[in-house]
């Protein structure tokens, strides 16, 4: 069973950058605007920032990250272990995590790995990052998650392009014996993977003249083998199946009360779709469970993050909060968290100009 209970470890603050650009859902031509006021009602996301072509996630995390240090009153040569958690790297090699290490001007003793995990990415960074503080041989750890997924697809792909916004957050773990144990659980369905994918560009299908030829799928889809692609039935009837499930074994099984023992939900903001029938499912708390997906889009890996930065800031910088989170996403893969956090530092929001 992939499941943790990671003891001495808590989270000491959350940061996070956006670009300026922000295009509605009728901004971005592809719908007529009366079909821009269905989407935005239907499928909750109504603005997204949006990076332009010379600003990679790795700038926007940087940023973050700058900001957040800052805050901390950590020395950058204090940093043990840098993440960078992104499927839009900056490059294929070197790992962006070893050109941040540089950026930043952190330690050459500092531990550096990209992470490519997309949705669940957050919490896969919290889980390595976490095994590896726990033991006290390193103390401080920096968490770099973020995309700017949308350049990833066809920008003629009507089931892709409203999704998403671009985002880099940063996250700060240290050793602490006083902290509450973080507990994660994780699944994989290695068979659905073509849901979420990118056909062409690895190894196993290298990019070709072919990859960039566009096809006409219909009902406003229109892509390249070169360009990533949703399945939006099969993503959905997964997202609403086996995430919610696990949460539910997950509360049985350490007897937590969804009304009483959690004071936030964090569902990745896939859609609104999918999170109001995850919360429906699980019979959740709706004042528990904030949304942001209306202002940013699908953040991929950085959604959770970003809900700590623009959607409960004020309560985990004054008072101890339990949250239990859910992501689900790439591969497939899906995971559940739980968390007791102290009062910690949340940055103000940075826009990037």
């Amino acid at each position: 069973m992939a499941r943790w209970e990671i003891k001495n470890v808590g989270m000491k603050g959350v940061a996070m950058a956006v670009p300026k650009n922000v295009v509605t859902t009728s901004e971005l031509g592809l719908f007529s605007q009366e079909e821009a006021d269905v989407f935005d009602n239907t499928v909750g996301i109504k603005r997204r920032h949006i990076a332009p072509d010379t600003m990679c996630a790795s700038d926007m995390c940087q940023a973050a990250a700058e900001k957040l240090l800052v805050e901390l009153g950590w020395e950058k040569d204090s940093i043990d272990v840098l993440l960078f958690e992104s499927v839009t790297g900056d490059y294929r090699t070197p790992p962006t995590s070893c050109v941040l290490q540089d950026r930043l001007g952190l330690s050459e003793n500092c531990f550096c790995m990209d992470i490519p995990m997309g949705c669940c990415g957050c919490m896969y960074a919290i889980t390595v990052a976490g095994n590896l503080l726990t033991a006290g041989n390193v103390k401080r750890a920096l968490l770099l998650i973020g995309d700017t997924a949308l350049r990833m697809g066809s920008m003629k792909d009507k089931s892709r392009v409203p999704l998403f916004g671009d985002c880099g957050t940063a996250i700060a773990l240290e050793y602490d014996e006083a902290a509450n144990d973080i507990v994660v659980d994780f699944h994989t369905y290695g068979k659905g993977y073509e849901a979420l994918m990118t056909p062409h560009g690895g190894f196993r299908h290298p990019a070709t003249f072919t990859s960039f030829e566009y096809e006409d799928f219909g009902n406003g889809i229109v892509r390249a083998p070169i360009h990533s692609l949703i399945n939006g039935m099969n993503v959905f009837s997964f997202a609403i199946s086996r995430p919610p499930k696990s949460v539910e074994t997950f509360l049985a099984d350490y007897n937590i009360n969804r009304e009483t023992d959690i004071d936030y939900f964090l569902i990745h903001q896939a859609n609104k779709m999918i999170v109001d029938r995850i919360v429906k499912k699980l019979k959740l708390p709706k004042e528990k469970v904030p949304y942001n997906l209306e202002e940013f889009g699908n953040l991929g890996g950085a959604s959770i993050p970003s809900l700590m930065v623009t959607r409960i800031a004020d309560q985990l910088r004054t008072k101890e909060t339990t949250l239990l989170m859910s992501s689900f996403g790439l591969g497939l893969s899906w995971g559940t968290m739980w968390m007791k956090t102290k009062p910690m530092v949340i940055s103000q929001l940075v826009i990037l100009r």
